[in-house]
C-alpha cells in the first residue's frame, strides 16, 4: 500500500462556488502560474505518485457555499484518478482544509475524532500553561487535525492523523521588538498544539493502535532562530523520545535531527523575494508507530532535483515545480 501527503499550494483557488474546476489563464495562487497550468500539473503529480490514499494539505475550502469533499471528488473524476473518494474532518476558517483522497477498493476511511482522558478532541480547547506563570492558557487549532479510522480491504485497521501545524505571522506588529514578541508568542502556541497532538499520539500507542501521523508540521530542526529558546521543535515533540515504544519514526526527520549541519532532506522550496534566491526546508512528514516500522516500509520525497526518477522524467519534474511549493512524500508499506 502507498500512502502520501501533499501540500498543494492554494488548491482552493482552482475551484468555483459550485466545486467545479476553473480552467482558464487567470492567475492561480502560485506566482506566475495560471489556474489551467496548476490544475494540469497537480493532476500529473497525483497520477505519477499513484497513492492508494493521499492526505491533501491546503485542500479546497469548506464554507457556506463550498464543499471540500465535492471539489476533491470532482477533481478525481476529471482526471480518472482511482482515489475517487474524499473525507475531511473539522472545518477551519483559513481556506486550507485537511482532507484525504483515497481508493475505495483499497481502504475505507472515516472521520473518527476522539476525546481522550488527557487531551480533548481537536476541535475543542486544550488547557496548558504556556509561559509558566501559573495561569492556564486556552489553546485552539486554527486547522484542527484530521483523525481517521482506516480499514484496508483485507481487514487491517489503523489510525491515521493528518496535521497542518502553523504559527501565525506577526500581523500588526511594526517595530522589531513587537515582531519578536509576536513571533515568539505564536511559536509558543504552535508548540502547545504539538504537545496536544503528542498527547493523542500517546493515547493511541498506549492502546496498541497502529498509527500514522502525516502532513505539514511547518517546523523542523534548525528551521528558525527561536528553536533554542524552546529547546525542541514541533517535530521532536510529536515524534517523542527516540527508541521508545511510544515514539514515532520518520527517517528524514531522524536524519535531520542527527545532522544539524550538512545536507538534509527537504520537502518544500520557497522563493525569497528580498534575497532573490530559493530556500529549501523539511516540513512534510510521514511518522509511523513502532509496529509499522517493523514492516520495513520505504519512504520517498518526490523532489524534482533530489530524486533521480523525478529529475529524469522532464514532464514530472516540471509538473512538481508548477503544482506547488511543496513536494509529495510517500510511504510504501505491506499491510
Amino acid at each position: 500500500m502507498r500512502l502520501a501527503t501533499y501540500n498543494i499550494e492554494w488548491f482552493s483557488n482552482l475551484f468555483d462556488d459550485d466545486n467545479q474546476l476553473i480552467v482558464d489563464d487567470a492567475r492561480s495562487g502560485r506566482h506566475g502560474v495560471s489556474r489551467a497550468e496548476q490544475i494540469e500539473a497537480v493532476a500529473k503529480v497525483l497520477v505519477a505518485v499513484n497513492a492508494d490514499a493521499i492526505l491533501v494539505i491546503e485542500a479546497p475550502d469548506q464554507s457556506r457555499k463550498r464543499r471540500t469533499v465535492a471539489a476533491l471528488e470532482h477533481f478525481a473524476e476529471s482526471f480518472s484518478l482511482r482515489t475517487s473518494r474524499a473525507v475531511m474532518g473539522f472545518q477551519n476558517h483559513t481556506q486550507q482544509e485537511i482532507a484525504l483522497l483515497y481508493d475505495p477498493a483499497v481502504i475505507n476511511a472515516v472521520h473518527d475524532p476522539r476525546n481522550g482522558p488527557n487531551v480533548p478532541r481537536f476541535d475543542e480547547v486544550f488547557r496548558i500553561d504556556l509561559d509558566i506563570d501559573a495561569t492556564e492558557d486556552l489553546v485552539e487549532f486554527s486547522k484542527p487535525p484530521l483523525e481517521l479510522a482506516v480499514t484496508t480491504a483485507t481487514g487491517v485497521g489503523l489510525r491515521v492523523i493528518g496535521a497542518h501545524l502553523k504559527s501565525k505571522a506577526p500581523h500588526g506588529a511594526r517595530t522589531r521588538d513587537e515582531i519578536m514578541r509576536e513571533a515568539i508568542a505564536n511559536r509558543r502556541k504552535q508548540l502547545a498544539q504539538a504537545i496536544w497532538l503528542r498527547g493523542r499520539v500517546e493515547e493511541h500507542l498506549q492502546a496498541g493502535n497502529s498509527l500514522i501521523v502525516l502532513g505539514d508540521l511547518n517546523d523542523g530542526p534548525g528551521l528558525d532562530e527561536y528553536e533554542n529558546l524552546f529547546g525542541r521543535s514541533s517535530v521532536e515533540i510529536v515524534m517523542g523520545g527516540s527508541g521508545s515504544d511510544l515514539s514515532l519514526y520518520d527517517p528524514h526527520a531522524a536524519r535531520a535531527l542527527q545532522r544539524r549541519l550538512g545536507a538534509n532532506p527537504t520537502t518544500a522550496r520557497f522563493y525569497l523575494e528580498r534575497e532573490r534566491r530559493y530556500l529549501q526546508a523539511l516540513l512534510d512528514y510521514i511518522m509511523i508507530s513502532p509496529d509499522l516500522r517493523a514492516k520495513r516500509p520505504e519512504w520517498c520525497i518526490w523532489h524534482p532535483f533530489d530524486d533521480p526518477n523525478c529529475w529524469s522524467d522532464v514532464e514530472l519534474r516540471e509538473a512538481l515545480l508548477t503544482a506547488s511549493d511543496h513536494f509529495p512524500v510517500s510511504l510504501d508499506i505491506d499491510l
